[in-house]
């Protein structure tokens, strides 16, 4: 079981690492589904996450106080806003859209939910 949690943590970093470069995709998602599934499985790469000067702060924080920092949250709500926006002027089917925006919505208010300090 060890091999399967130290896989998906991988996949996790990995995914987290190209997070960091791309803008349109996160970063600090992926990295705390690495550090859930390192805990499981290399309790040496889980401590490098957490003691990461830029994303160590972060997801120590979500795991002990379940924060989200504001401009977390702007950006979020942001870059969901555009990937809607997005799905309109590439004029996909409204039931697509409809969806989307569901989604959207769901996270964006579990977010806003969030304590911020």
């Amino acid at each position: 079981m060890r091999i399967i949690w130290l896989g998906i943590g991988w996949m996790a970093l990995i995914l987290g690492g190209i997070g960091a470069v791309l803008p349109i995709m996160p970063t600090v998602p992926f990295l705390l589904v690495a550090v859930w599934a390192f805990s499981r499985s290399s309790h040496a790469i889980r401590d490098r996450i957490l003691a990461h000067p830029t994303f160590g702060p972060s997801i120590r924080a979500w795991q002990d106080r379940g924060v989200i920092g504001r401009s977390a949250k702007f950006w979020a709500i942001l870059a969901m806003s555009c990937g809607v926006v997005w799905s309109v002027v590439l004029k996909l089917p409204l039931v697509l859209i409809g969806v989307q925006v569901c989604i959207c919505l769901a996270i964006a208010l579990f977010l806003i939910t969030r304590p911020e300090s």
